[in-house]
């Protein structure tokens, strides 16, 4: 399996192969570019009918091993088997089987459809970004190993990835890890998860600004490949690989969960701000499941919303970019939607560099084809399945309401964004998994708003906003910001 840039020339990557090892440190491509397989493996028939009976550890490794072809079988299978454990995904709720790792739970069953729920936040920092992290951390820390290497971590969070990224490399050997994160704009809990942590290889950075700058940072940074290679700079975000492949493991899992047969089809609502999550969907898509629509499920920051209607896709500027009751989703540029632009204009990468260009230049491109059209590819997003909603404050409110009367389940403000727009793509004899975001523990502040209680939380998180937090606040200023991490290096 081999994998190129999505701003490659066809010339560069037929003579710089890479392997999974190859790119699962680096996170960007040397040319800005995002790292895709060259061809997607396909599966069969056959093999959805043989994992219907397999744990997710087991179903993580048959996918996996499509992708990591360089990863011994031995070794990967010793990887998937110690990270999907119910030991580490233990927070499951009444109703649910730790074992399960990524229970369903039906909400509706009428004449509009199946609606569907799939818990991902049994983790550690009860978020779906510790069904990839916890891999993610395994996987650096066996090749490290491997090279005696050591690697800096250096990456962005509106929220969730930043806890799950350094709960799962806390004390990891040749590890360390230096989160942005945009200051005050986390929930309270959410800020506390992450700035409570004493770890020596944690270092926690509260930018002025918001995650757009964050994430700017973050790709200055790799792409100077200069300090990079010395400050042997790596990223846990969803530009990484290995982070998204990862998360196309729970798309084939609730996908046979909720089928018993190969001729069904399932559609999945995504809440979606960076694109990396409903990206991993994309590529299931393309691996041959049998999704019917991917539907992605924004707050006011509707970026994505606006390009799967209209074909224009328009990067906010900060003082357009809202500060939401749903922060993870507090994004006006998604850096994964890259990866699906490149097979949208027919994997052309001197295209998808071009209309990138655009968005640094000019903020934006437009493939709707009306005339002054950067182009007219939009036409062809329909046949990737792919769909589009928008959730305010209030629909917030109201769902979470009304999934509690109804269900008796209390959901985080993210997965009622799902869940509001998933209502509105619903289809008979095709059921719709929303995929949960996290915990509503959370998320308190609006919980309390909407139902007049606090959110339940799982054991040993009662009081985290009081324990004592270790951060730096820094301006979004890339010298400085490189300055910080070679002065904790020490390379």
């Amino acid at each position: 399996m081999h994998y190129v840039s999505t701003r490659a020339t066809s010339a560069s990557a037929a003579r710089n192969p890479e392997n999974f090892c190859d790119i699962l440190l680096g996170g960007l491509a040397p040319d800005g570019g995002l790292y895709l397989p060259a061809e997607y493996p396909q599966v069969t028939s056959a093999e959805l009918d043989a994992w219907r009976t397999l744990s997710y550890a087991d179903l993580a490794f048959e996918i996996l091993r499509k992708f990591a072809t360089d990863i011994p079988d031995a070794d990967l299978k010793a990887i998937t088997t110690r990270t999907y454990t119910p030991a580490v995904y233990c927070n499951a709720r009444a109703g649910e089987s730790a074992a399960e790792i990524t229970p369903l739970r039906v909400l509706e069953d009428g004449r509009n459809g199946k609606l569907i729920l799939q818990a991902l936040s049994n983790g550690p920092t009860l978020a779906f970004k510790d069904m990839a992290m916890q891999l993610l951390g395994n996987l650096f820390e066996y090749a490290l190993a491997k090279n005696s290497d050591e690697l800096n971590i250096f990456g962005a969070t509106s929220g969730d990835t930043g806890s799950a990224a350094e709960y799962a490399m806390r004390g990891k050997k040749g590890v360390r890890v230096f989160m942005l994160s945009p200051h005050g704009r986390m929930s309270a809990f959410q800020t506390a998860q992450m700035f409570s942590l004493q770890d020596p290889n944690i270092f926690n950075i509260a930018v002025k600004g918001n995650f757009d700058d964050c994430q700017d940072l973050v790709k200055a940074v790799s792409n100077d490949l200069t300090f990079k290679a010395r400050q042997k700079i790596g990223t846990v975000n969803s530009i990484n690989w290995a982070r998204v492949v990862a998360q196309v493991v729970y798309y084939f899992r609730g996908y046979l969960a909720a089928t018993t047969s190969n001729d069904q089809k399932v559609s999945f609502t995504v809440p979606s701000g960076n694109f990396g999550n409903i990206c991993a969907g994309h590529i299931a898509r393309m691996m041959g499941l049998p999704i019917d629509k991917l539907v992605a499920a924004t707050n006011e920051n509707d970026v994505l919303d606006e390009f799967f209607r209209t074909g224009v896709y328009r990067v906010r500027k900060a003082a357009e970019t809202f500060h939401t009751s749903s922060p993870s989703m507090d994004i006006s540029k998604a850096s994964n939607f890259e990866r699906f632009v490149y097979d949208l204009v027919g994997r052309d990468a001197e295209r998808t560099h071009a209309l990138f260009r655009k968005v640094d230049t000019h903020g934006g491109f437009d493939l709707s084809g009306k005339p002054g059209s950067d182009g007219d590819e939009f036409k062809q997003v329909a046949r990737f399945g792919f769909a589009s909603g928008r959730s305010t404050h209030n629909d917030r409110l109201d769902t979470i309401r009304d999934v509690a009367d109804d269900y008796d389940i209390t959901i985080d403000t993210h997965t009622a964004d799902g869940i509001k727009v998933a209502r509105e793509h619903m289809a008979p004899r095709v059921p719709m998994i929303v995929l949960e975001t996290a915990l509503a523990a959370k998320f308190n502040e609006t919980i309390l708003e909407a139902l007049g209680t606090d959110a339940e939380r799982p054991a040993g998180f009662d009081d985290i906003e009081a324990l004592p937090q270790r951060y730096v606040v820094m301006p979004a200023d890339v010298a400085q910001m490189k300055a910080y991490i070679a002065d904790h290096t020490g390379l």
